[in-house]
């Protein structure tokens, strides 16, 4: 058996680092009394075989608690005990008998923290707490993994830092993107899998992808049970972290101590390689140990009125995440935690970026209130670490903060709802949507302009994880989300979609022919748009989840990727990738700035008109169902006529003349038939007619000006 010592250590930084002199360990707690370091040979031992306690006199300075122990080494586990008062009208809940995870800690093994408990019969403190009990057995219990990031070679990479309106965001989930047999990968629903199908990404031609939460999490918190097959569900989103430094375990081939740490590096670096961008999704609104009848693990048990914002009744917790909790985001000990979390995956672990779910609780103070002016959002705009990062706010939370169009904290880009709502309703023929549908494609200036920011921040997406894919938007009615064992009272009612006369899949050819048509509209729409698009992950081939608009619970083939749609559905997967391909070729879809306001679009005249179909100036308090105009490319780029008619009747539009010298070419029809709806570079079909075109019912089409020959 191993002997270890304590010596004094140093107080920063936090966590377990690794030093010429053994692991120096440092964790804050200000009201702590007792602090227990504890290590563990093996993942499922369950006692430690050695307790070291610190020495307040030696071990602390400040309300930081340090040692350096010199035998511990890199692939150590260990997690912490800590005593103090348990008051919870203070809202302190020391309670030496928990094991407590260290939330610096870089990687954890395999355990559960949620099945730890439940073996145990443990439940929330305020309903079995017994001071000074002996702790619960910890084989079940995930350890903290000491991890020596230098270990790995990342071969002079460096993250790609690519302008935001260069970018196209691809959404998707590491997991179930090779988590199905037919994915064709060696080690499917893993980071290495996920390396395996990166061709595959540079060929759709997208430049980054963002990863639903891959920070550690615990897929047992979950405890409801799947009504039909009665499987036990998971939390397979993972919105619920534990390990704010940790890649997810369960994500890795390689799942021995400090093996999904390397393993996603060595995802990142591929993925540079290929030019792609990764961004985290990042959940800092809250943490998994719940409300005052949840379970205590971590910072509960390390300093509860500081980690989180509480009423002035503290035994209670304030939710404005629909969570239980909600982190104390803007208290200082709190920010620098997050802050230090966001600087580590850009540094050591070399990701690009940041999109923050339930956002709007960043802006809130220690009373809950949002704040104008937040400390955290500001730090994170201007933090000099994080000055090349994407930084992406979902701008609202579950207790009512809605901010899109202005959430603060300077360069903040944000997932824009209006953009998918609005487009969704006008795609689906919905009267008197074109107004709306003009100001989205435009890149939304009613949002963005007056808050100094520019079409880029505009995250503009049709779909996301949350809610109907797109192939579901125009293949259901309603939700069905019967299998998520909440009566299907769980996710929006509010889908704007439709499924063209029959719910779910049909054989109905003209029924399939008009829902690929649609899915062709959405898919031209948003990558022509204004703004910075996000496509979720699949529906390139149209993936589909049956009708359920929260699958949140379904690590199953709901969730994951039918790979034989690429195949069955390569149609639309081909006309996908040549959209992208036709955005990135035009600067003139992704502008930095709105239309007519930079200073040398104002002296060069007018950089868009907008026309009715009869080719006049629109009435916009009129015009319904329809939507043209002529974008100016100028000496930067080609004239582009956009025209979208979303009646169920075919429409003969007067053709604006093109400038002197040019012709009208066609470039994309959404009308026409499978592989000759967007033309390839060069091989524009010059119209006949040029002053008229028939645009057929629900139809997307682009005409290009070109030389005359």
């Amino acid at each position: 058996m191993r002997t270890l010592t304590l010596l004094q250590g140093r107080p920063l930084g936090y966590g377990a680092l690794v030093t010429p002199q053994g692991i120096n360990f440092s964790i804050f707690s200000k009201d702590a009394t007792k602090v227990s370091l504890c290590f563990f040979d093996s993942p499922s031992a369950p006692e430690p075989f050695a307790t070291l306690d610190f020495d307040p006199a030696v071990n602390r300075t400040g309300h930081v608690w340090h040692a350096l122990v010199p035998e511990a080494k890199a692939g150590d586990l260990y997690l912490y005990r800590i005593d103090g008062p348990y008051d919870v009208e203070r809202g302190l809940r020391f309670d030496y008998s928990r094991y407590l995870l260290d939330p610096y800690a870089k990687c954890y093994s395999e355990g559960s923290v949620y099945r730890a408990y439940a073996e145990s019969s443990t439940r929330g403190l305020d309903s079995m707490y017994i001071k000074g009990r002996t702790p619960m057995k910890a084989h079940l219990f995930p350890k903290c993994v000491v991890i020596d990031d230098q270990e790995f070679d990342w071969e002079g990479d460096k993250p790609i830092n690519r302008p935001l309106e260069q970018s196209i965001i691809y959404e998707t989930h590491v997991k179930g993107f090779t988590a199905n047999k037919n994915s064709g990968v060696q080690h499917p629903g893993t980071y290495k899998g996920f390396a395996e199908k990166i061709d595959y990404l540079k060929d759709l031609g997208v430049t980054a992808v963002e990863f639903l939460p891959i920070q550690e999490f615990d897929e047992n918190e979950n405890g409801n049970t799947n009504p039909k097959s009665g499987d036990r569900l998971t939390n397979y989103w993972g919105y619920s972290t534990i390990g704010f430094f940790a890649p997810k375990n369960t994500y890795a081939a390689d799942r021995s101590p400090g093996g999904p740490v390397r393993e996603f590096k060595q995802m990142v670096k591929e993925l540079h390689k290929a030019g792609i961008e990764v961004i985290l999704d990042v959940v800092y609104n809250h943490t998994s140990e719940g409300n005052e009848r949840g379970y205590t693990f971590e910072f509960k048990g390390i300093q509860n009125d500081q980690y989180y914002i509480l009423p002035p009744d503290k035994q209670y917790y304030m939710n404005y995440s629909g969570c239980g909790n909600t982190f104390n985001c803007n208290q200082p000990n709190t920010m620098n935690f997050i802050v230090e979390s966001l600087r580590y995956w850009v540094q050591e672990m070399h990701v690009d970026g940041f999109r923050f779910d339930l956002a709007s609780i960043l802006c809130r103070d220690q009373w809950g209130q949002i704040n104008g002016f937040p400390p955290l959002t500001n730090f994170i705009s201007v933090d000099p670490i994080l000055a090349n990062t994407k930084i992406i706010a979902e701008p609202w939370d579950a207790g009512g903060g809605y901010q899109v169009g202005y959430f603060p904290g300077g360069r903040w880009s944000e997932w824009n709802d209006r953009f998918r709502d609005d487009i969704r309703r006008f795609v689906r023929g919905d009267e008197f949507t074109s107004t709306a549908a003009a100001t989205r494609m435009s890149g939304s200036s009613d949002l963005y302009f007056h808050n100094g920011k520019m079409p880029y921040n505009s995250i503009n997406y049709v779909a996301c994880h949350d809610g109907f894919t797109m192939n579901d938007v125009v293949s259901y009615n309603g939700k069905h989300n019967d299998e998520n064992g909440e009566c299907n009272r769980d996710g929006s009612d509010n889908n704007n979609s439709y499924n063209h006369g029959f719910e779910g899949e049909c054989t109905n050819a003209k029924i399939e022919n008009l829902r690929k048509q649609q899915l062709k509209n959405f898919i031209a729409i948003l990558m022509l748009s204004q703004g910075t698009p996000m496509l979720l992950g699949g529906d390139e081939f149209r993936r589909t989840q049956n009708g359920n608009n929260n699958a949140y619970c379904q690590d199953n083939e709901t969730s994951w990727f039918d790979w034989s749609l690429a195949q069955k559905n390569a149609e639309l997967l081909n006309f996908t990738r040549a959209m992208i391909r036709l955005r990135k070729e035009h600067p003139t879809f992704s502008r930095k700035e709105f239309f007519g306001e930079s200073a040398e679009e104002k002296k060069r005249g007018v950089d868009v008109v907008w026309y009715d179909f009869d080719g006049r100036m629109p009435d916009w308090s009129k015009l319904n169902r329809f939507l043209a105009c002529v974008i100016y490319g100028r000496e930067f780029d080609k004239d582009f006529y956009i025209g979208a008619n979303t009646d169920t009747h075919d429409m003969n539009l007067i053709l604006p003349t093109p400038e002197s010298g040019r012709l009208w070419a066609r470039v994309v029809d959404t009308s026409f038939p499978a592989g000759e709806e967007v033309a390839e570079p060069g091989k524009e079909e010059l119209l006949q007619i040029q002053n008229r075109y028939v645009i057929p019912a629900n139809s997307f089409v682009v005409l290009m000006a070109v030389p005359r020959t």
